[in-house]
């Protein structure tokens, strides 16, 4: 395990340097070969980090601590059997996933590759079996809807997507994930129940809201002409538990595999990714997960310093550990990346959101990082006004296609020039004086517009960096995910914590489970029924007396 970063001496001079850094405008202006020096080259896409409140001295200490905490060899070894995630006694091989020509992972006597190359085999035939006719209803009818039922890591990575591809040229691609009853109603009312595909999304078949809304779905679906036998024709799960999905009426022929060693957040390239290949084809898929592949082989072999996850990550600790961030704004400026923000909310906030280091001990830096974010052109008509004139530190990462599938060039052009400006505005602002002599020079006297001057000032100073992707392909989105999990993924090892468990969620759903019996259990049951919490007690029974028809 890595050393306690801030015992480190490259710690205690990131400190020093701190407290010396110029502001970004007196770094961009001293240096005017910046954006060459701080442009980062990976497959796919390229990292601008000029606009990050860093310089030479900063860097360097940064890659020591890197080096220090021995990241040269955790990288190779995410690439090789490993015990990368001790708390749960599992493996850590989600970049398995989209590895090709390299010699066999062999884990605990088992040929990890061959299950891999197993299960993509299973996952092309099932996929164009639906998209060419083969794969019919029960009545004999094609596919044309598809439900994909799963949540968090089951649903993030495989909507955003399918999103960010455009429109399906297969069959129509849903997703229904929220527990809220609205959502499945919605969806179902929408689709035949003749021509639907159900993709059940659950390592464990028990995961609590895909299991209700599995069986919804199955109800819905015998409760409209569909028969017992027919199951099989119209459901199909990416499960290891055989018995449940046996008792749900699925034979395990109709099961793909999700293994202990993928995390959700990571699954996106397993048979998770099922509604990639089902909505825009597996040649697209396998695209996808080439262009990830370039991105490992780019972390895993570019020296540190030239290395774009481990730069970004870098850099992202800078600047919270030092400069005092206190979130990270995700601006995609393309629509079909809406989702972005979302998917890394999770892949960075519940890897990297612990207390404690691997042995343990308990924390004494932040870790982890607040991250939000939107569609950047929206945002600017909302939220920007805090960014710019808010008193809150942040910085902002900036993701731009420099391609576009549409022909609308005068829109991406004002796209493009609004996501640069942005990032300009965010980083250099503007002082009083030079508006009082903007204001002046537009005919205002001089005392109403030194009144007029500071509302309008933005300080600026705001770090930020431009992700700008090759196009919106599949093989740059594969590049632009891997990316990010190899951000974590770093982060994760400098800080001295295991990227790979989320216990911090299980307490919640233990209380869910427990609240529910408390909902639904028969009036009268008595103190037994009741728990400790007398303010959740009050809105148990106040939920009772508002449903109480329907309880």
């Amino acid at each position: 395990m890595p050393a306690d970063p801030t015992a480190s001496s490259h710690w205690q001079a990131l400190a020093r340097l701190a407290t010396g850094i110029p502001s970004l405008t007196r770094l961009l202006d001293s240096e005017p070969d910046r954006f060459e020096t701080q442009l980062v080259q990976a497959p796919g896409l390229r990292v601008d980090l000029s606009r990050q409140r860093w310089n030479a001295p900063v860097r360097e200490a940064l890659l020591a601590l890197a080096t220090e905490a021995d990241l040269d060899r955790y990288r190779k070894t995410l690439f090789t059997g490993n015990t990368l995630n001790p708390t749960e006694g599992r493996a850590v091989l989600h970049t398995l996933l989209r590895q090709t020509a390299e010699p066999p992972v062999v884990v605990d006597g088992r040929n990890l590759t061959e299950e891999v190359a197993a299960a993509r085999a299973r996952m092309r035939q099932v996929s164009e079996a639906v998209r060419n006719g083969d794969w019919r209803g029960g009545t004999g009818r094609a596919i044309r809807d598809v439900v994909n039922i799963g949540i968090g890591g089951s649903f993030l990575g495989p909507a955003l997507i399918c999103d960010a591809l455009g429109p399906s040229n297969g069959p129509r691609v849903h997703f229904l994930a929220n527990i809220d009853g609205a959502e499945a109603t919605r969806i179902l009312a929408e689709l035949d129940p003749e021509r639907t595909l159900f993709v059940i999304a659950s390592k464990s078949f028990g995961t609590l809201e895909t299991r209700i809304n599995a069986t919804t779905c199955r109800s819905w679906f015998l409760e409209r002409g569909g028969r017992i036998a027919d199951i099989p024709r119209h459901f199909v799960a990416i499960s290891t538990n055989l018995k449940a999905a046996a008792e749900f009426g699925l034979p395990e022929a109709n099961l793909l595999p999700l293994w202990d060693w993928v995390g959700g957040r990571f699954s996106v390239w397993s048979p998770i990714g099922l509604p990639i290949a089902l909505a825009h084809g597996d040649d697209s898929f396998q695209a996808f997960l080439d262009g990830a592949r370039a991105l490992d082989l780019h972390f895993r072999d570019a020296p540190l310093a030239e290395n774009a996850p481990v730069l970004l990550a870098l850099v992202e600790l800078w600047n919270q550990a030092f400069l005092g961030t206190h979130s990270l704004a995700v601006l995609p400026y393309a629509s079909d990346l809406a989702r972005l923000p979302d998917y890394l909310q999770q892949l960075e906030m519940e890897s990297n959101g612990k207390r404690v280091r691997v042995d343990g001990t308990p924390l004494s830096i932040d870790t982890g990082t607040i991250l939000w974010g939107n569609v950047g052109t929206n945002g600017q008509h909302a939220y920007h006004q805090l960014l710019h004139q808010g008193t809150q530190d942040f910085s902002a990462e900036f993701i731009l296609p420099l391609r576009t599938r549409h022909q609308l060039a005068e829109h991406h052009a004002w796209l493009a020039a609004h996501c640069f400006a942005q990032a300009e505005a965010l980083a250099r602002g503007v002082d009083a004086e030079q508006i009082t002599q903007e204001l002046m020079a537009s005919g205002m006297d001089a005392p109403s517009a030194a009144a007029a001057a500071p509302h309008r000032v933005l300080p600026g100073n705001h770090p930020s960096t431009m992700v700008l992707l090759d196009d919106l392909g599949p093989q740059c989105l594969g590049a632009l995910l891997a990316l990010h999990e190899h951000k974590v993924f770093v982060q994760g090892i400098l800080w001295g914590i295991n990227s790979f468990d989320q216990w911090g969620v299980e307490l919640g759903k233990k209380l869910g489970d427990r609240i529910h019996e408390q909902i639904i259990a028969a009036r009268g049951a008595g103190d037994g029924a009741r728990r400790k919490d007398a303010t959740t007690d009050a809105l148990v029974e106040l939920f009772r007396q508002v449903n109480a028809d329907a309880h």
